[in-house]
């Protein structure tokens, strides 16, 4: 599905101001910035949300922004999240508005997910709905959990919602067509640092050391069983061993060595299971060979859980205005993470893909210096969340909880 061949269903604000929407995405995709430094970002989205009328709060998650309009009488309260940060990435895609920030750029996207609301918010502003609109703005979703911030901060006492959404656009997939899946859509991500302490000495006298480097390599080999042994192999589970360091001479035995591990699961007893193994095996491992462990588990993002009822209503959305075709039926569980699972945690709601492209259209992974968000798709993205913010702020007569 691409724009040019389905702008019959684009919302007519969207398509009349597209050309300022692109250029905006463009200009904050040359003006990339870091989690919890999005000081530019928020200025220009409180400053555009401001002038189109919506009452601005900042500060929640630090660079947060929240922009609330409240029309009719309405009671039902909506929540749409777009996220802010870059990544520390040298970009190499030789684009006009490529980065100008050395060694930062929005290899994910998310210069397109702002664009996209701003788009969408500068055209909710001239329409009609019943309800009260709360447009998030969310720094920091590149691993330091900008989301968790803003909900610690009070996200949800000060904006409550009824439910909330948020999308990600999704290289592989056909340009604009959508795709969700209700309950656990992606992983969780924990961070493990296992640090070996053992005793090091010369290299010809191995016998009166305890090797670090030796206890760190079976350990890696044992935190393989983790996976194939200990999780029920209908179940999900990655443990992976990112990095390992020990020594940095050939004829020196190691004292000490560290691994790096990311894991993640979709089920919440799983991701228990695994920290309980994995801490056991590197205590174990350590003490078998006369060395000891030190095991930091960083409990960091949670699985992304779909709400299934608010799940069917942004899937029926998108059917009722696309059409079947629009959908993507075979879409599958992602085993990557997301801090919008936080946010999903205390309210109601659904995380949704937007296909990027194929191949050389939009089809480069997110996360690599090559990479672009697909302007095709913005104008898709940004009417379907004025179709879904009509159709969930249609009608005075739904309480808060009641299924649009």
């Amino acid at each position: 599905m691409t724009t040019q061949l389905n702008n019959q269903f684009l919302v007519p604000g969207i398509v009349e101001h597209l050309g300022d929407s692109i250029a905006l995405r463009h200009h904050i995709h040359a003006h990339p910035e870091l989690a919890y430094q999005e000081h530019a970002t928020s200025d220009l989205v409180a400053e555009k949300l401001a002038a189109w009328g919506y009452s601005v709060h900042r500060g929640l998650g630090g660079t947060g922004v929240v922009g609330t309009l409240k029309k009719g009488s309405g009671t039902r309260r909506l929540g749409l999240r777009a996220d802010m940060d870059a990544l520390p990435i040298t970009e190499q895609t030789g684009l006009p508005y490529a980065s100008k920030h050395g060694g930062t750029m929005h290899a994910c996207g998310h210069d397109g997910h702002t664009a996209t609301l701003l788009a969408a918010a500068r055209t909710l502003k001239d329409l009609p709905f019943d309800g009260t609109l709360h447009l998030i703005f969310q720094p920091a979703e590149e691993g330091l959990g900008g989301a968790r911030k803003m909900v610690e901060d009070g996200l949800f006492q000060l904006f409550p919602c009824d439910a909330i959404f948020a999308y990600h656009n999704m290289p592989g997939y056909p340009t604009g067509k959508i795709g969700t899946l209700p309950g656990a859509f992606m992983a969780s991500s924990d961070t493990v640092i296992i640090k070996i302490a053992g005793h090091g000495g010369h290299g010809s006298m191995p016998h009166i050391t305890v090797d670090a480097a030796l206890v760190a390599s079976y350990l890696v080999v044992a935190l393989q069983s983790v996976v194939a042994r200990n999780v029920d192999p209908r179940q999900m589970a990655v443990v992976t061993v990112g990095c390992l360091q020990a020594g940095n001479a050939p004829n020196v035995i190691a004292e000490t060595a560290e691994l790096r591990l990311s894991v993640r699961a979709y089920s919440p007893e799983v991701r228990a299971a695994l920290r309980e193994r994995i801490t056991a095996l590197a205590h174990a491992q350590a003490q078998a060979f006369g060395a000891r462990a030190e095991v930091d588990y960083q409990w960091r993002y949670p699985a992304l859980q779909n709400d299934p009822a608010m799940t069917r209503f942004a899937e029926g959305v998108v059917r009722d205005w696309l059409g079947p075709e629009g959908f993507i039926d075979n879409v599958q569980q992602l085993t990557g993470s997301e801090d919008f699972s936080f946010m999903l945690e205390h309210c109601p709601g659904c995380y949704l893909i937007i296909g990027n492209g194929e191949g050389e259209q939009g089809g480069c992974m997110v996360h690599n210096p090559r990479y672009d968000f697909n302007d095709s798709i913005l104008p898709v993205a940004a009417s379907y969340w004025i179709k879904l913010t009509e159709r969930f702020l249609s009608s005075a007569s739904l309480e808060p909880g009641e299924q649009p």
